[in-house]
């Protein structure tokens, strides 16, 4: 309540400043490479990745940067892996539900969600992407059959770059809500993990707008997502 009712305090400077930071911040563009296709040898495992731009990759020139890249990387040894990725720029938690609930149904082992900067920067409210969060986490088990979804939390906003203060504190705050409310429901579904990518270092390579991942970050997660998928797994 205190960092909404400073938000309300702040809302004339928190406004002039996005404007800003939306003139200012290069937009990069998603990566290319496949985005559908068939990589390594072993166990047949069938991966989603859905979300936004960091999902898309923005932030390195080439998917085998990029997370999904990375993933299949560490899956390679282990796994014969069918995988697709549906992700854009600027997409939000109810956009991506509208594009899935679109899609025929199918089934796979693992999905991989990167969701919510989007959002946090939205007017949507935590009650609501609550809500939006956990109807995308039914639609991925019963039109899906997604037998594991490893749901990446909302990235650590007060430490971008790209944002000035008091912006960055503001929108690192309400990602804190939002990933307090995650965690207290992702945690109550068995066949559903979540994924931190917040570190301690106090430097975070992040790509050139100051904004995205950089191929480190996207190196870390793709070996976390493919650590998680092989214990879950492993039988």
């Amino acid at each position: 309540m205190d960092g909404y009712l400073s938000g309300l305090a702040l809302l004339p400077i928190l406004f002039l400043q996005g404007k800003q930071v939306r003139r200012k911040t290069p937009v990069l563009p998603e990566p290319v490479g496949s985005r559908i296709g068939v990589n390594g040898q072993g166990k047949p495992l069938k991966l989603l990745i859905v979300g936004d731009s960091a999902a898309a990759g923005v932030g390195t020139h080439q998917q085998d940067m990029a997370l999904l890249g990375q993933t299949l990387a560490h899956l390679k040894q282990t796994f014969e892996v069918s995988y697709q990725l549906i992700a854009r720029s600027g997409a939000t938690t109810a956009e991506t539900l509208t594009v899935l609930e679109t899609l025929p149904s199918q089934s796979f082992d693992t999905v991989i969600t990167s969701l919510g900067v989007n959002d946090v920067t939205s007017s949507v409210t935590v009650s609501t992407w609550r809500q939006q969060q956990a109807m995308l986490r039914s639609l991925l088990q019963d039109k899906f059959n997604a037998k594991q979804a490893i749901i990446t939390k909302v990235p650590p906003m007060h430490r971008f770059p790209a944002l000035p203060n008091p912006l960055r504190w503001y929108l690192g705050d309400r990602a804190k809500r939002f990933n307090d409310i995650l965690t207290q429901d992702v945690e109550l579904e068995h066949r559903c993990q979540l994924l931190n990518l917040e570190t301690a270092e106090k430097h975070i390579p992040m790509a050139s707008d100051g904004f995205h991942p950089g191929p480190d970050i996207y190196h870390r997660w793709g070996k976390r997502s493919a650590h998680l998928i092989k214990r879950f797994h492993s039988d």
